[in-house]
């Protein structure tokens, strides 16, 4: 009983300063919004927190935070900042690289050191964009003339922290196999050169850029593994990174949308504020409708979160057919989540005609459109006919990569 005390007492103490933090942030939320800076005074807010470093993965001399825990942290924060949410999360993911690509002694040595020097993770497992979207070939890792560390070579455009990172996880190809590897690369290195994304419409706070590495020593103990591209030989506990990552993202574009809501609630019950030109019936109407299907999507995300949660709890004894389940769980998440996200963005600023509600807007746009609704919609179909129906078991495996 006295353990459980303290767990939810630790758990409580950490919400409160998530709360802390999302007031903190809402306070000038438009006035950095529009600036559209690096966030170095974000991540430092964040650093101060000491959310960086307790959001990461649970461990039994009790350091780290369980799934369910921080996507809820998350979720609060990105209701004050999408942007700020999103790096946070993404943070959280990524700190799990060592569980989904290395082994177990791989992720305790770097989750113990990330928890003691309060690292935050930037990166991206998922490969580089293609060249059609204006980019290049990931980077490669090769041995050193000498024979001694391995070198990387290239770049990479990342989506948050490029800036602010003190860890970066990242595939990369090896130049000796032809095959792409997870390495985890100190983004503190003085070979490692930054360059900020240009000016976008959403998710203007992340920090995303590019990152260039120009013979960055990588430790033998820094490959982790390989990334996972292969359907028959990836197994179930590594294929979980993309459907965590997923999720997450669906965690920040639901807590934008709630953060969108609150704000047109408070503006809304403010006497300075005169009320919209329609009828009080029609905006009564309109702020039912998207407190409708918001808890709709909280319903479908929270069961997506528990999945994801006890898959993650089985770790390397992570079946085929119940990481599939979970995946469809993540894809069905994601697309109610997407559609209540985007009808709240839109209507929002309708309701509130208020200066700077249209960031919440942007950062829904830039979170969920150009998602594949689709081949989503068809991989649900599939897992539906030949899973849930009691055909034979689907692989699932366009939900890896929905997102």
């Amino acid at each position: 009983m006295a353990e459980v005390e303290v767990i939810t007492t630790v758990r409580d103490h950490w919400r409160r300063v998530a709360d802390e933090v999302a007031d903190d942030l809402a306070v000038d939320a438009v006035d950095r919004e529009r600036a559209g800076e690096p966030p170095l005074d974000e991540v430092a807010r964040l650093r101060e927190s000491g959310l960086p470093a307790v959001l990461v993965p649970p461990a039994p001399d009790g350091r780290g935070t369980p799934w369910r825990d921080a996507c809820a942290v998350v979720r609060r924060i990105a209701a004050a900042d999408g942007s700020v949410g999103e790096l946070l999360g993404r943070h959280y993911v990524l700190s799990w690289s060592a569980r989904f690509f290395g082994a177990p002694d791989q992720a305790e040595a770097l989750e113990a050191r990330s928890a003691r020097e309060g690292w935050l993770w930037a990166g991206d497992t998922a490969g580089p964009v293609p060249l059609a979207h204006g980019d290049l070939p990931g980077p490669a890792l090769g041995p050193a003339a000498d024979g001694g560390h391995l070198l990387l070579h290239g770049h990479r455009a990342l989506p948050t922290a490029v800036h602010d990172a003190d860890r970066l996880v990242l595939d990369a190809v090896c130049s000796v196999t032809h095959e792409p590897v997870v390495v985890v690369v100190d983004a503190r290195h003085p070979r490692v050169g930054r360059a900020p994304a240009p000016d976008r419409l959403g998710r203007r706070l992340t920090g995303a850029g590019t990152v260039r590495f120009d013979g960055v020593p990588v430790d033998t103990a820094d490959v982790l593994g390989p990334a996972g591209r292969d359907e028959e030989l990836t197994p179930p506990h590594t294929a979980l990174a993309p459907l965590a990552l997923s999720l997450m993202l669906t965690q920040v574009a639901l807590g934008v949308a709630e953060g969108a809501l609150a704000e047109a609630g408070d503006l809304g019950r403010s006497p300075r504020r005169p009320r919209p030109s329609y009828g009080d019936a029609d905006v009564l109407q309109a702020y039912g409708e998207l407190a409708l299907a918001l808890h709709a999507a909280s319903a479908v995300t929270d069961r997506a979160t528990a999945a994801v949660a006890d898959a993650l709890a089985a770790g390397r004894e992570l079946g085929h057919e119940r990481r599939a389940d979970t995946a469809a769980r993540v894809a069905v998440a994601g697309a109610i989540t997407a559609k209540a996200a985007l009808l709240t963005g839109e209507r929002v600023p309708a309701l509130t005609d208020a200066e700077g509600v249209d960031r919440f807007w942007r950062n829904i746009l830039a979170l969920v459109d150009g998602r594949p609704a689709g081949p989503t919609m068809r991989a649900i179909g599939d897992h539906y006919l030949n899973s849930v129906r009691g055909g034979a078991p689907s692989a699932s495996w366009p939900f890896l990569y929905a997102e």
